[in-house]
Order: C-alpha cells, then structure tokens, then sequence
C-alpha cells in the first residue's frame, strides 16, 4: 500500500468515526434540567466540547486503521470471503475450462 493510500483511508475512518463518536456523552438541556436560552433548539447540548470529539474520534480511527492495516498485510477478510452470491453458470463453466476442469467433475 502506497503511503498516499494509507493517508486517504485514514482519514476516511476519521470521518466515519467522527459520525460514530458524536452522539456518546452528549446532555441536552432536558437531561440536565435547565432551560434553553432563547433561540436556542431543545435538542441543543449544554456542554459541547469539540476537542473530546476530536480525541475519541481519533483514537477509535487509529484502532480502525491499524485493524485495516493488519488484514491487508495478514490477508485475514479477503474479497473471496465476501461474495455470498456464486457465479453464474457460463462464467463457472468457462473457469473450469481455464483451469483444466471439466464442467461436469
């Protein structure tokens, strides 16, 4: 894998983490009884604390990156793994015939 790659995949799981992260530890203004200044949303948190975002978020990318990282080397998950479906007949014959199998062993 080519540092560039690693880097946009990173931040990709940024990404995806941040949207993961953002809803733990949030208090609306009902859950902390008080009362919402005028203007302001119900739902709007009390206390928002963006950089406790920006940490979580980064410790879970760097957990999910370094899982990523260790099944491309390791090959643990493969694409092979993931295709539920079997190929259809003409594509399985003509494998077969690729690889010196008759269709009908």
């Amino acid at each position: 894998m080519q540092w560039t790659s690693g880097i946009a995949i990173y931040f990709l799981l940024w990404i995806f983490s941040a949207f993961i992260v953002m809803p733990f530890g949030v208090r609306t203004h009902h859950d902390a009884g008080t009362v919402p200044e005028t203007g302001h949303a119900d739902s709007a948190p009390v206390n928002f604390r963006p950089w406790r975002i920006v940490w979580r978020t980064t410790l879970l990318a760097v957990v999910l990156f370094v899982l990523f990282y260790l099944n491309y080397t390791q090959g643990w998950i493969t694409a092979e793994d993931l295709d539920f479906f079997p190929a259809p007949p003409d594509i399985s014959a003509e494998q077969s015939l690729t690889t010196g199998h008759a269709a009908g062993e």
